[in-house]
């Protein structure tokens, strides 16, 4: 982002990058409070901060050295006034989540990325770390969708990143709690297969469902980003979607 946000990360184990980036950079402007599931070291939620789309934001994380990042990360970009961090477990019950402090029906916005690999499903990565963020348990999913809407203030909305071949099982777990929804395919070249896709969704809403054309990250060849993509990593434009 032009030097606008400085992470600290772990040395080793799960890194977040570009799809973070792209979820904090989903996230529509004038939101009052953001909701990140999962947040890791507090990239999404940060940028989204950062490029001034919202104006507070809860990161959530169950991980006690990535929570630790993240406040520190907070602090050290002057966005501590402006994020609170609570140690949880998206999968956690809906009491205990209410407990720790995650509010029911009360923000504009949730954003996550979710483990993408099911049980049985991918290579375990042996830093657990890592693999925690890749895996989750069979309809760990719905849970995260369901939390999401339980989360959601009345007509809010959801924004999830995703791997293309998870798109049915997303759809499934945000059809029964989300309408309007839209899904933008993000592939690595042109003509190349969805890698990844965006889904949004608002609560409450009944407009039909939408496909975005697919957008290429990179050109035909080369490893440089699309100028889309590159302005948004940039710093300079935010995803017009």
């Amino acid at each position: 982002m032009g030097g606008r946000l400085t992470l600290s990360q772990p040395r080793t184990g799960f890194r977040a990058g570009l799809d973070s980036v792209l979820l904090g950079a989903a996230v529509p402007a004038g939101t009052r409070n953001v909701l990140d599931l999962g947040a890791g070291v507090g990239t999404a939620a940060l940028c989204t901060l950062a490029m001034g789309r919202a104006e507070k934001a809860c990161l959530v994380e169950r991980d006690e050295a990535a929570l630790a990042l993240a406040r520190d990360n907070a602090a050290q970009n002057g966005l501590a006034g402006r994020a609170d961090v609570l140690a949880l477990d998206v999968l956690a019950k809906g009491a205990d989540r209410r407990a720790t402090g995650l509010k029911d029906n009360a923000y504009d916005v949730v954003i996550a990325n979710p483990p993408y690999f099911g049980a049985g499903q991918g290579t375990h990565a042996p830093d657990n770390a890592r693999a925690d963020a890749r895996h989750m348990d069979t309809d760990g999913l719905e849970t995260w969708v369901k939390c999401a809407a339980t989360a959601a203030s009345a007509g809010g909305t959801a924004i999830l990143i995703y791997p293309a071949e998870g798109l049915a099982s997303l759809l499934a777990a945000f059809d029964r709690r989300f309408g309007g929804i839209v899904i933008l395919p993000l592939c690595p070249r042109p003509g190349a297969p969805a890698s990844r896709v965006l889904v949004r969704g608002n609560k409450g809403s009944r407009a039909p469902l939408r496909l975005l054309a697919t957008r290429p990250l990179h050109g035909d060849q080369g490893n440089d980003f699309a100028p889309e993509f590159d302005s948004i990593l940039r710093g300079t434009a935010v995803l017009d979607w």
